[in-house]
């Protein structure tokens, strides 16, 4: 089976935390839509079968075993992208994690956890591939933040804070390089169908999010994964900086 062809063929992509969720999803639809897709994670027996299906279905797809929170392992995956794949022309930071509970009696080790993953972890990536998207004079890079980062709640602070830090990187690098032909975009989902809850280490916040998921038709991978695949299918002159995405049902 030949290699898709679609808005994006041609272009080379790299998705961090693609082994399951957001990042799979993503790393399907940029195929589909004709891009050689690198896909990274630690859970290297899920990135194999998730890479064994995309190259049957006739993409070219590079396996990294990646960990966000270590800036050599970063370097090492954005460098193979491009020796391998030819290029880096999208970069999707979606690992993340999401340990919410409240801060009084937390475990500030979920703390550190959610500040290495979803800030300094997208920070190095970005770092990694920022220069040569800039010396080719264009990319895009898509940073997935949540609603979290737009609104505080009792139960969230930290992933709050997490979700903030993206947003507020993520503005002040478009206004750098926006004018040189490389755009930053937000990708901000309300609740979705993950496994991202069931990490959480609190178990009243855990079961409070399993409630509130419970009564709302949650918004699944495939949706968010939409929303980047429109980022970053828009022509040169345009760009969206912002998609907030929320079920119908939410409220907040």
């Amino acid at each position: 089976m030949t290699q898709a062809t679609g808005p994006l063929t041609g272009k080379v992509a790299l998705v961090t935390g693609a082994s399951s969720g957001i990042g799979e999803a993503t790393a399907v639809a940029l195929a589909e839509a004709g891009a050689a897709v690198a896909i990274g994670a630690r859970r290297r027996d899920r990135l194999d079968a998730l890479s064994a299906r995309m190259a049957d279905g006739g993409a070219r797809v590079l396996a990294l075993d990646l960990d966000v929170t270590e800036e050599a392992s970063c370097r090492a995956a954005v460098r193979r992208t491009r020796e391998e794949l030819g290029g880096l022309d999208v970069l999707v930071n979606n690992a993340g994690v999401m340990l919410l509970g409240t801060i009084v009696g937390a475990d500030p080790e979920d703390w550190r956890r959610m500040m290495a993953t979803n800030v300094l972890g997208l920070m190095y990536t970005t770092s990694a591939a920022i220069d040569g998207m800039l010396a080719q004079g264009s990319g895009d890079i898509v940073n997935v933040s949540s609603v979290a980062g737009r609104t505080a709640r009792k139960g969230a602070g930290v992933y709050n804070a997490s979700k903030w830090a993206v947003n507020a990187f993520s503005e002040s690098l478009r206004q750098e390089v926006t004018a040189r032909g490389v755009r930053v975009s937000l990708v901000e989902p309300g609740a979705v169908a993950t496994e991202l809850s069931s990490h959480i280490t609190q178990p009243e916040a855990r079961e409070a999010s399993r409630q509130m998921a419970a009564g709302m038709r949650t918004l699944q991978a495939e949706d968010v994964a939409r929303a980047v695949l429109y980022v970053v299918t828009q022509p040169p002159h345009v760009a969206v900086n912002e998609v907030l995405v929320r079920p119908t049902d939410q409220e907040r």
